[in-house]
């Protein structure tokens, strides 16, 4: 993968979402996200994005990792203890967060992802960072990834309640450079004990956060933390009269790190 620029980035792109059985099931939106430099934005600041402040479009330290805030560390030196726990050294160099914002103020991140590179711009480790809508969260580790290569975890935490915690997840991660500019592509698969049931990704291009940026993600997606709550919701409801099987709330996994 190319170096990447220094500074916060706004991707703008698609989620999709499929669900293969027992009925098929899936749709697509459109969203953007923030791709941020942890160690740069700790060391200069987030220049025209709002860090651990009230804005339009925000990033909060206390929407990540164990909460602490930006005194205490900020969620980066979380990643960094959570990467030293695990035996993992030499991640020294950037830390890339891909990640939603607080928008007017309000967060909700189904999912996030740390990569965390070597000081030689080599990828060491990705982090999946994924709350549920019961308030509470997980992390699978990668520990040796390598761009466009698929990674796999055991599934241990409840998500939809229209899935059991069993099987695998599938995981690829695309970070590549174009003649108009860096795009990024995630997928996550998860199969069953039977096979493929779920196919979703997040992709984007990749625009340096400015001012014209941050505007643009907000007025042309003005409520879009509610709209992510509420197409859960109403996907949810359409999987509920298909007859798909609901699956209570399970217990939490003991450990918070899935390796």
């Amino acid at each position: 993968m190319p170096r990447a620029p220094i500074g916060p980035l706004l991707g703008f792109g698609q989620v999709r979402h499929a669900r293969l059985k027992p009925q098929a099931h899936a749709f697509a939106y459109p969203t953007y996200f923030l791709m941020l430099p942890m160690r740069h934005l700790q060391a200069h600041g987030g220049g025209a994005l709002a860090l651990n402040r009230r804005a339009a479009l925000s990033f909060h330290d206390t929407d990540h990792g164990d909460g602490r805030s930006a005194a205490e560390g900020g969620s980066l030196a979380w990643m960094l203890e959570l990467l030293a726990r695990e035996g993992i050294d030499d991640a020294d160099g950037e830390v890339w967060l891909h990640c939603y914002p607080r928008v007017l103020g309000y967060a909700f991140k189904p999912v996030s992802f740390w990569y965390c590179h070597r000081q030689d711009h080599s990828l060491r480790a990705i982090v999946v960072e994924v709350n549920n809508t019961f308030g509470e969260r997980h992390c699978y580790l990668l520990p040796t990834p390598l761009w466009g290569v698929e990674q796999t975890a055991s599934k241990v935490f409840h998500v939809s309640p229209f899935c059991h915690i069993e099987g695998v997840y599938r995981f690829r991660f695309m970070r590549t450079q174009r003649d108009e500019g860096e795009r990024t592509v995630v997928r996550i698969d998860h199969d069953d004990a039977l096979g493929p049931l779920l196919q979703t990704s997040v992709s984007g291009d990749l625009v340096p956060v400015s001012a014209h940026s941050l505007r643009r993600a907000v007025w042309r997606y003005p409520l879009m933390t509610w709209g992510v709550i509420t197409r859960i919701h109403w996907q949810a409801m359409k999987l509920w009269w298909q007859r798909i099987p609901y699956v209570p709330k399970p217990h939490r996994p003991s450990e918070f790190v899935t390796r």
